[in-house]
């Protein structure tokens, strides 16, 4: 299947910088994923990397000419007057991944005698840094220093993870997946968008209220529209909370994750990250009803009786209703967007939901279709605003459905 293209990516000048490590691999598939993303990438390769990757290889992902050489165009690129200028002012973000030690030591002394050295200094794009090296020349404090030189000017450190090196051993050094990489890309590009300055939290999964130490109720909700939601909201420029009980799906990059289980950790974590935040987005799904008294001990099934098991419930408390009494007192979060799953009379329960709970704009859903809602990667919604506007978005991707959220409530804020 192929990837859907991503939005704000569309477009978009990427230089992306390889320098001589084992890790240039995954430059190459990053290369990939950003084209098929809709951007335009440009690679520089040092004379390093090319002992590890040739440059027909990114040269065959993209579409484009490498550069290679500080003195001369590559063949098939577009006639520039001097080539790191070009490049560095055609650039939205300069991505150098992986970068070894060298590299990161000449970008913190401002050297300026190889192609990706000297466009990084022309550069006024947003610069990322992907360290990957072996754990000791990683924690070495000459490394360090530079690191911390570099993010003082502005870079953006993508932090390297732990694992096992070519060497054999292990550490922290290893270059981050190719996803987590795009992610940091889109995470730079994204600022100064049309909620820059705006901080956005978002509930998002089905709450798991216990019955005893191993079984809890809970709902079909995977997360996924509240995951999406998060990053159109990062990809908008906006600081983002993303309160969740999800943890199978990944993190957008760039997003403060605070994970929750039960409808009163949910609640109480809410009313504390909304107290500051311009928008709330309720997509999670809540429970209703709870255990009134868990077991302390795991429930034994006894015998071969056959006997059943009989659960008190009780009311979870309302979150936005409780979102409505602190904001008649702070005016904070200054939009918030409900959520209305509904088996039948949608248009009717949305309505009501709507008028009761105060929220700026309801997006409600029908569960009975099986393409859309919970637990699919499409959904099909309607959404209604307090002056009785109706808008029906067809079915879409929920990341598309989330921009056009996100697009609303941008309007509402600005």
């Amino acid at each position: 299947m192929t990837p859907e293209p991503i939005s704000l990516l569309h477009g978009k000048h990427i230089i992306l910088g390889v320098t001589g490590s084992i890790a240039a691999y995954k430059a190459a598939d990053l290369a990939s994923k950003l084209t098929q993303a809709g951007a335009l990438v440009d690679v520089i390769m040092t004379e390093a990397a090319q002992k590890f990757v040739a440059p027909l290889t990114f040269q065959a992902v993209t579409g484009r000419a490498v550069y290679t050489d500080l003195w001369g165009p590559p063949a098939g690129a577009l006639p520039t007057h001097i080539a790191h200028v070009g490049l560095a002012e055609a650039a939205d973000a300069f991505a150098i991944m992986p970068a070894t030690a060298d590299t990161l030591a000449r970008l913190a002394s401002g050297r300026a005698d190889d192609l990706l050295a000297i466009t990084a200094l022309a550069a006024r794009c947003p610069l990322l840094v992907a360290p990957a090296m072996d754990g000791g020349m990683y924690h070495h404090p000459a490394t360090q220093a530079n690191i911390e030189t570099l993010v003082r000017r502005g870079v953006l450190l993508v932090e390297p993870e732990e694992g096992r090196f070519a060497s054999g051993m292990i550490g922290k050094g290893r270059l981050p997946d190719p996803a987590t990489l795009l992610g940091a890309i889109r995470y730079a590009v994204s600022r100064g968008g049309p909620l820059a300055g705006r901080m956005v939290v978002v509930t998002a999964g089905g709450t798991r209220e216990p019955i005893d130490p191993v079984r809890y109720v809970s709902n079909r909700s995977s997360g996924k529209q509240g995951f999406a939601l998060a990053q159109a909201a990062l990809d908008a420029g906006a600081d983002v909370t993303l309160i969740t009980t999800t943890h199978q799906l990944p993190l957008p990059y760039g997003a403060a994750a605070v994970y929750v289980d039960t409808a009163a950790q949910l609640l109480e974590r809410t009313l504390h990250h909304a107290e500051a935040a311009h928008a709330l987005i309720m997509a999670a799904a809540v429970a209703d009803f709870r255990p009134a008294s868990p077991a302390s001990h795991k429930i034994k099934k006894i015998g071969d009786s056959g006997a059943g098991l009989s659960l008190n419930m009780e009311r979870t408390q309302d979150i936005l209703m409780a979102v409505k009494a602190r904001r008649a007192e702070s005016s904070f979060p200054r939009i918030v967007v409900g959520f209305a799953a509904e088996s039948d009379d949608l248009l009717q329960n949305a309505r009501d939901k709507m008028a009761r709970k105060g929220v700026d704009l309801l997006v409600a859903n029908d569960i009975t279709a099986s393409d859309a809602g919970f637990e699919t990667d499409t959904n099909r919604v309607l959404i209604l605003d307090p002056a009785g506007g109706e808008e029906r978005l067809e079915l879409a991707s929920k990341a598309r459905v989330a921009e056009h959220i996100i697009e609303r409530v941008a309007g509402l804020l600005n």
